[in-house]
């Protein structure tokens, strides 16, 4: 038997069911397809292609030490597999089971209808702890608990199809992507991933609990191996159970803490997705449907521009939005922070800066990113409306202004005082609509009327609505969530507060 094993968002060679699945039934074709239409996306880009370009160099290697070529090709799946399929006389073709956007969720509706109609055995298996066709969360968190528990699996020993030549990595260029400088993003591939384990683990990590929610401490104290889990350069598997294994070492200091609440990240990693799995729509729907007109669908194009571009006159908020443009990566209060203040302050639509958000993440993961950014702008109707004040997180997050004067070099001749509030500052007159815009809202005035909507919306929520989508979505560990099923609005949802950059 000839069995094509599809790579996508899984590539390596290590505990990946997929492959040991396909070895184990024959002769493999490992393959990876790149679509033009997808890479064209508008929550889809060139930077994302750049770590991908990395980590598909590393999974070659890989594939070339186990005596099988990886063969790349480019055009629409259907036509694409139906061709290579016929080639090499394939009969099954395995895969990991793919939580994607909307586009990959039609795309692989189509591919199986087109295995079904050619008589090509299409599997699929999990990756993770996320479960397909879902009937109830009812004992989701300890069936996941159970995969992860699972061994790893070790490489597989493979046999190659016959007549497989491998296949060079293209460039942007060659692709025709639009050019997305990010000088200072992250590199792929296995290699790069699990030297930032082991260093996570040993050393950087131990103040990860205190030092995650500051942009200036949280770049060494994450793990940053939040796009290498999204590519799977690294399995959620072998990153729980290395984490495991340091735990069991019990190291001093704050280790404890910092290791206890990342092993909880990488658990609401897959109940974030988990969401996403069971309801596609989150993607461009409101889960609380009557949010859907909450605000503009066509957003404010100036706001939007300056809120894209670091320009909006909130000096931290800029800071973080140049950062994040130029390095693909921001910590998770200010994943957070961003969001909430396009959707409050701007009052601009979630799909559209979603959307810009998406693109800028190297590590952008649909089922984190959509059910996050609905949560942060207050259309879940299960979360309580965070409101984050974009000066007092500067203060609070950048006490001595180092990072906000390193990406927003206009402000140098601010005084400290004064650097998050420069429109207080008596030479602001030189400054402000010169060299730096005057701020395109007063902050404390859009927070307030950003609140009496989001709430006046929430008086309008029955209680029939709000615990539907409970049932569906709600970790059975929210307090709210009681035996007979029904909702305590007045306790917070404990994710609230997340946002999963790890």
């Amino acid at each position: 038997m000839n069995v094509l094993v599809w790579f996508k968002r899984d590539l390596r060679i290590t505990d990946h069911p997929a492959l040991t699945l396909g070895a184990g039934l024959g002769s493999v074709l490992p393959f990876y397809l790149i679509e033009p239409d997808y890479w064209a996306l508008p929550d889809i880009s060139a930077r994302q292609w750049a770590f991908t370009a990395d980590a598909l160099e590393s999974l070659r290697l890989e594939l070339r030490g186990l005596g099988a070529p990886l063969v790349i090709r480019t055009g629409e799946a259907v036509a694409t597999l139906d061709r290579i399929c016929r080639q090499h006389r394939i009969t099954t073709i395995v895969s990991h089971e793919e939580t994607g956007n909307l586009w990959t969720y039609a795309r692989d509706q189509r591919v199986a209808a087109w295995a079904r109609g050619q008589g090509i055995d299409w599997r699929e298996v999990p990756q993770s702890g996320v479960q397909r066709r879902l009937a109830s969360r009812d004992g989701w968190a300890r069936q996941r608990d159970d995969f992860m528990a699972a061994p790893a699996l070790p490489a597989p020993v493979l046999r190659p199809v016959d007549g497989l030549e491998p296949t060079p990595v293209p460039s942007a260029k060659a692709l025709k992507l639009n050019e997305d400088p990010c000088p200072h993003r992250q590199i792929g591939g296995r290699g790069q991933a699990t030297a930032l384990l082991e260093s996570f683990l040993i050393k950087r990590g131990e103040p990860y609990r205190s030092a995650m929610s500051s942009p200036l401490s949280g770049e060494r104290a994450c793990s940053r191996l939040s796009p290498h889990i999204a590519l799977g350069t690294l399995s959620l598997r072998e990153v729980v159970q290395a984490t495991a294994t340091r735990q069991a070492e019990r190291p001093g200091g704050r280790w404890s803490g910092s290791l206890t609440s990342f092993q909880s990240r990488l658990a609401w990693r897959d109940h974030f997705i988990q969401k996403l799995e069971d309801e596609p729509s989150i993607e461009i729907r409101a889960l609380h449907r009557i949010a859907d007109t909450l605000r503009p669908r066509d957003p404010d194009p100036l706001r939007l521009a300056a809120w894209s571009n670091g320009e909006t006159g909130l000096p931290f908020l800029d800071a973080c939005m140049r950062y994040l443009n130029a390095t693909g990566w921001l910590n998770f209060r200010m994943r957070s922070m961003v969001m909430a203040v396009a959707s409050y302050h701007f009052w601009l639509d979630w799909r559209a800066t979603g959307a810009v958000l998406a693109r800028r993440f190297t590590d952008y993961e649909p089922g984190i990113h959509w059910p996050q950014v609905q949560m942060q702008s207050g259309v879940t109707g299960i979360n309580t409306p965070r409101i984050y004040n974009p000066i007092k997180q500067g203060l609070d997050q950048d006490p001595t202004g180092a990072f906000t004067r390193r990406w927003v070099p206009e402000l140098a001749t601010v005084p400290d005082a004064y650097l998050q509030t420069p429109w207080r500052w008596e030479g602001a007159k030189t400054l402000l609509g010169r060299r730096y815009p005057e701020p395109i809202v007063d902050a404390m005035a859009a927070q307030r009327a950003a609140r009496d909507a989001i709430f006046g919306l929430r008086k309008q929520s029955s209680r029939e609505d709000i615990a539907t989508i409970l049932r569906r979505h709600a970790s059975r560990a929210d307090p709210r969530f009681v035996n007979d099923r029904s909702p305590k609005p007045r306790r917070p949802d404990p994710t609230n507060q997340l946002s999963l950059d790890l």
